[in-house]
């Protein structure tokens, strides 16, 4: 079935309205007419199953027929924290990692990142970077689209970590390393942590932050910064990954240690 993502204020009172784009798409590409059923959902959370009452390539209202649960969401909120990457290496990562079950994109600056930085270019940018997260979603049957985070630098990144229950850093020299930690090793670790403490019944949304370095990699004195500033160095085993590809390893191992995939 169709899903289409609208603004809050078009999901209101029992009516959906579509405009722009997806009401051209609802009613000449799906040729949607009155009576056909659609799901839509407002991008952060709530969807409903509604079936379309009137349709133009304008506007398309439909009436909701009831509200569904957001099944199809990660337990855990994983952002994604990528060293901006060249080329369109940054679209690939939100696409895949939407589909997968990152929560938000946060691109930052890093020492070896090779790309040139466009302050001019931001907007436009963001803007399709927030299509591209909002078209993956409905593709992968999400309830929400991940947000996209404006361009961190290198200390504002460092200073966001304590904002989240888990920051992982990516390190190569973690996986070549005779004693060094996998990503499996640290998540289970903290998951014990966690179990020890009382909070850990609240049944809070635990939020984790992956950071990514680029092409380059991560130099030892940003892994050191990162570890003073409270995040925990993890190995993504014992190949040099491709900065597009290690974000996407590393959200899927979160997901299966999280008991998506059976993990737990």
């Amino acid at each position: 079935m169709q899903r289409y993502f609208v603004a809050p204020e078009q999901f209101r009172d029992g009516v959906i309205t579509i405009t722009g784009e997806d009401a051209h798409h609802a009613a000449r590409v799906m040729r949607m007419k009155a009576d056909d059923q659609l799901i839509a959902c407002d991008g952060s959370g709530r969807s409903a199953l509604a079936v379309v009452r009137e349709a133009t390539p304008q506007e398309v209202k439909a009436e909701v027929l009831e509200l569904l649960a957001p099944d199809s969401e990660p337990a855990w909120a994983v952002t994604i924290a990528q060293s901006l990457p060249k080329g369109d290496k940054m679209e690939l990562v939100i696409q895949k990692g939407t589909e997968i079950g990152a929560v938000a994109f946060l691109p930052f600056e890093s020492e070896r990142m090779i790309v040139q930085y466009d302050a001019k270019k931001e907007a436009k940018r963001l803007e399709r970077w927030s299509k591209i997260a909002k078209e993956a979603a409905e593709q992968s049957h999400r309830h929400r689209i991940p947000s996209i985070l404006p361009l961190a630098s290198w200390k504002k990144l460092l200073a966001g970590i304590p904002e989240y229950d888990l920051a992982l850093f990516c390190y190569e020299r973690e996986g070549d390393r005779a004693h060094g930690q996998g990503i499996g090793d640290v998540v289970r670790a903290w998951k014990r942590e966690c179990e020890e403490e009382t909070e850990s019944a609240s049944g809070k949304e635990p939020s984790i932050l992956l950071i990514v370095g680029s092409e380059g990699g991560f130099t030892e004195r940003e892994a050191e910064e990162a570890q003073a500033a409270g995040a925990r160095l993890a190995g993504l085993g014992k190949r040099i990954l491709r900065t597009e590809t290690a974000g996407l390893v590393g959200l899927t191992c979160l997901l299966y240690e999280s008991g998506e995939m059976g993990g737990a």
